[in-house]
């Protein structure tokens, strides 16, 4: 985490005589062009069974040919509030709060009907807030240590619990959320919660720990700066200091409170979870959290032992052999035996904050022993230094990271006007060896929402970028709870900035709140426009989870047409995808004010790859069922008329041969 202030059926695929079924989608106006680059999918091994075929993956029990992951990232505290006041610093009172129990039958109906294979529950974990539950035997925190009245999700205090204001009775509150992961599996859907292993809480104390757990730091050696087995770095002989604030900023917006005095007592101080060794970290610091260590010196050596190179391409099991006689630091033991308690409450996969902050040797270690216990659990990790995407996924046993860096930010680009939808054939290709671990999203809990003014301004400069987004590679596809009816995230709610929904205090989150209507998750206060945007989302992700082409190969028709086609430009996009079963053909208009039209080209390359005659064969589209021909000449090119209106897409599937 950065820190910053009715269900429609798809078609299904017609035998030709003679002929593999075809299915071409076509996604106008992204300005992608490319050359005919035919991307065969890796031979599958015992390593990446699991990531590359979906009958394996754990996320459906039937026989069907599926397509791939699609992950709803929620919010947890905030789905479910029906509150509409939005006071900035608002207390639960004030403003609300929504609670497990809100993700009923109708709720997770509604999530599942987009698609979706795994709920990501983010702010689960039992972390720093505002509120009173001595109650329960929970310590307040310090508001001088808390970001937010809610607080920060990724500011754990206790691993071994869940946070209490999601409960009905907090006193309950594990067993409510084991409630919730059946009532997911239920819905046939997967629960990912996070993980947190860079840092926690300033006041970790963990009350819920099973008998023999030993808290982050009890048993460490605080006269040292560092030792391996402590699970903190000390900045020993010095106390640690609230740092001194910045842009007239007051903890819970100056409301008084007993324990807001500008001071925390830490003695000696720890590091910040970013790393700031000073006793009073600067504002702009993690200064809420401090760093956990994982065997790594001060001056950035290792005090334990590495990871062989020759373990690059060798399955989780062979990593899990090589740590079994390992000595290895407290922390990791720890974060295992977390992992481990949550995998027996039925959770199938995490969430890693800030992974590449940790050694990627810990990732092995840590993912191999989940593997171990569960081969199918989901682990996706937020990294943001593409040169380190193959060694946390090779030596790092990631199945999924962030493309933030390229994919996300590029596609940003374009929908703001600036960018060239060419660089996202580049990236496809660049990354062409990994690409299926290379999870796609639009929006998340860190970036801003895409209708917001410093962003796209408009929803619907999201759908040509979704189709892309969605439909280019093998890699799971994330959306974040909102997107789908166009959230603007403008509320002020206090720490933080707008133009992203809050993670830090309790808010009602109001485009979602029209969809939720008054608990009934039927969007019975939606819009036209709203209606309609959730629509085009639910359409599309069920494409992706259902169609057996987003598991096979990948071929870019941007170049091509580019030199082809004057009318072809740097907002239009175009691709195949293709399996035994389907072959599409995607084209998409990022365009926001001009329709797209002109004779999209398919070279000969493909159409012999494909083994089509020449010929006429009747598409149609899977978003909307629009029908249309691709034209298979002698000399085996083919192409197809499109013509779309500013920011929409086609989804073609053949039919038919003319």
């Amino acid at each position: 985490m950065r820190r910053y202030f009715p269900k429609f059926k798809l078609s299904k695929p017609t035998k030709l005589n003679n002929l593999k079924t075809i299915t071409c989608a076509v996604l106008l106006g992204s300005g992608l062009t490319g050359c005919i680059i035919a991307i065969k999918a890796p031979s599958i091994t015992s390593d990446v069974s699991h990531l590359t075929t979906a009958k394996t993956s754990g996320i459906v029990s039937d026989e069907r040919v599926m397509g791939k992951p699609v992950v709803y990232q929620v919010f947890t505290r905030l789905f479910g509030n029906k509150n509409t006041t939005n006071k900035p610093w608002g207390t639960i009172q004030d403003n609300g709060i929504g609670k497990f129990s809100d993700f009923n039958d109708a709720a997770l109906n509604g999530i599942k009907s987009l698609g979706v294979s795994h709920i990501w529950y983010t702010g689960v974990p039992h972390h720093a807030l505002i509120g009173d539950y001595t109650e329960f035997g929970i310590d307040n925190d310090d508001p001088d240590v808390v970001k937010g009245r809610a607080g920060s999700p990724y500011s754990v205090k206790d691993y071994y619990s869940v946070n209490p204001d999601l409960a009905d009775d907090p006193a309950n509150r594990v067993a409510e959320f084991e409630a919730l992961i059946k009532r997911t599996h239920d819905h046939n859907m997967k629960v990912i919660i996070d993980i947190v292993p860079n840092h926690v809480a300033r006041a970790y104390h963990s009350i819920d720990k099973p008998q023999g757990v030993r808290d982050f730091g009890a048993d460490d050696n605080k006269t040292v700066e560092f030792d391996r087995d402590n699970d903190f770095y000390y900045v020993v002989g010095q106390d640690f200091k609230v740092p001194k604030a910045m842009n007239n900023y007051a903890p819970l917006g100056g409301e008084s409170n007993a324990l807001t005095d500008a001071t925390f007592v830490e003695s000696p101080a720890k590091w910040t979870g970013n790393g700031s060794r000073a006793a009073q970290p600067h504002f702009n610091d993690w200064y809420e959290t401090v760093k956990v260590n994982y065997g790594v010196n001060p001056d950035g050596s290792y005090a334990f032992t590495r990871l062989p190179e020759s373990y690059r391409f060798k399955g989780y099991q062979a990593h899990a052999a090589f740590w079994a006689n390992k000595d290895v630091p407290s922390s990791w033991k720890k974060f295992r035996d977390i992992t481990q308690y949550w995998l027996a409450k039925g959770v199938d996969g995490f969430r890693y904050d800030m992974a590449e902050m940790v050694p990627v040797e810990f990732w092995s270690y840590l993912n191999s022993a989940i593997k171990m216990t569960n081969k199918d659990a989901f682990l996706l990790a937020e990294i943001y230094n593409p040169k380190q995407y193959r060694n946390y996924i090779q030596l790092g046993k990631m199945d999924y990271l962030y493309d933030k860096v390229d994919f996300y930010d590029r596609i940003k680009d374009i929908m703001q006007g600036h960018g060239n939808t060419g660089d996202l054939a580049n990236i496809q290709q660049r990354y062409s060896d990994i690409e299926q671990h290379l999870l796609h999203f639009l929006e998340n809990h860190d970036e801003q929402r895409i209708a917001s003014e410093d962003f796209a301004g408009s929803a619907e400069k999201a759908k040509p970028a979704m189709v892309v987004s969605t439909l280019i590679g093998r890699s799971p596809t994330m959306i974040y709870f909102g997107q789908e009816v166009g959230e603007d995230g403008s509320e002020e709610t206090g720490f933080g900035d707008p133009t992203r929904t809050t993670i830090f205090d309790y808010a009602g989150v109001p485009a979602h709140q029209r969809w939720m209507n008054g608990g009934k998750f039927d969007g019975g206060q939606l819009s036209a426009a709203e209606t309609s945007l959730r629509d085009f989302y639910q359409r599309l992700l069920n494409i992706s989870a259902e169609n057996s082409a987003m598991q096979g190969q990948y071929a870019s028709l941007h170049e091509v047409n580019r030199k082809a086609l004057t009318s072809y430009n740097h907002l239009q996009f175009a691709f195949t995808r293709w399996s035994a079963q389907e072959k599409l053909i995607v084209v998409s208009n990022f365009d926001s004010e001009n329709s797209a039209q002109y004779k999209l080209e398919v070279p000969a390359q493909l159409i012999n790859q494909w083994q089509l005659s020449a010929g006429q064969y009747q598409v149609e589209d899977l978003l909307y069922g629009a029908t249309n021909t691709l034209t298979v000449r002698d000399d085996k090119t083919a192409s197809i008329d499109v013509k779309l209106a500013p920011l929409t897409s086609f989804v073609f599937q053949l039919q038919a041969a003319k």
